[in-house]
């Protein structure tokens, strides 16, 4: 499955859905998109992984990478990751608990949600 990152904004959010397969040969294509967003001078991420159906340990790299950028510019990071259902990013939410690094995103279950003023970090 061919990897599609498609970008919106949400008010001060800069929102990118991504879909598809977030693999080693895809990987390279969100850590672009992100680092686009920040040139531009974007300094709210919400990554919409609610369509990857697939993550290993590359893509798990893009997403630390993210956060790590945009802790370096004084930004911040918001992950769409619904807790249920095999389209619904539920792959993306275990690779991340299973590796341990989950606890370091805030993650949400929707886009409304997650672009919330006062977003409250959905239950981990």
């Amino acid at each position: 499955m061919t990897l599609r990152v498609q970008g919106e904004r949400r008010g001060e959010w800069t929102v990118l859905r991504v879909v598809g397969e977030l693999d080693l040969v895809a990987s390279p294509s969100v850590r672009r998109h992100v680092h686009e967003a920040v040139a531009e001078g974007h300094r709210r991420l919400v990554l919409d992984l609610s369509r990857v159906l697939f993550c290993d340990s590359s893509g798990v790299g893009v997403l630390v990478a993210a956060r790590r950028l945009m802790r370096s510019c004084a930004g911040e990071l918001r992950l769409i990751l619904p807790a249920r259902g095999a389209e619904e990013g539920s792959h993306v939410n275990r690779v991340l608990a299973a590796l341990g690094v989950r606890r370091l995103f805030d993650c949400y279950p929707d886009l409304e949600t997650a672009v919330a003023r006062a977003a409250v970090r959905s239950a981990r």
